[in-house]
């Protein structure tokens, strides 16, 4: 049996004028098949700050990430030799304040704002998108999300 790898993501979210929440999404550069910013975990990083970080690069998205992780996913992530490494991902929430025009990889992959259904329904991870879909009612009432919007 092969070890679990850490790794860590944002869930990028926002209101919108009528006061729904976002889930913003990012296409993978290998399939373009919509994902949430994820990554290693970084060395001399928190993990929260190494998921704002990859929200950043991925997805241009800059705002408030929470300390405290909304929940966790597994799955398997192909390596280039075409293994599969079977992955945890910590998932951490984050108010997008701005999303620039110009970031990292903005030429790999595009970005889409979905609702929490819409998003859920598009990833292939059964347990990301039941945090995902957490977020559809009363998301301000999800106690990390609660907490975030008190400090962003």
């Amino acid at each position: 049996m092969t070890d679990l790898t850490d790794q860590i993501a944002a869930l990028p979210v926002h209101f919108d004028a009528k006061g729904r929440v976002r889930v913003l999404m990012v296409t993978s550069r290998d399939t373009g098949r919509w994902v949430v910013p994820k990554g290693w975990t970084m060395d001399g990083k928190k993990p929260w700050a190494a998921a704002e970080i990859e929200a950043l690069e991925e997805a241009g998205a800059t705002g408030c990430i929470s300390k405290q992780a909304l929940g966790v996913y597994h799955y398997d992530k192909v390596l280039d030799d075409g293994a599969l490494q079977p992955c945890r991902v910590t998932l951490y929430p984050m108010i997008v304040q701005k999303l620039k025009r110009r970031w990292k990889e903005r030429h790999q992959r595009k970005r889409h704002w979905f609702s929490p259904k819409s998003a859920a329904k598009r990833v292939n991870e059964p347990e990301l998108s039941d945090l995902i879909l957490r977020l559809e009612n009363k998301p301000k009432k999800e106690p990390v999300l609660k907490a975030l919007l008190k400090a962003a």
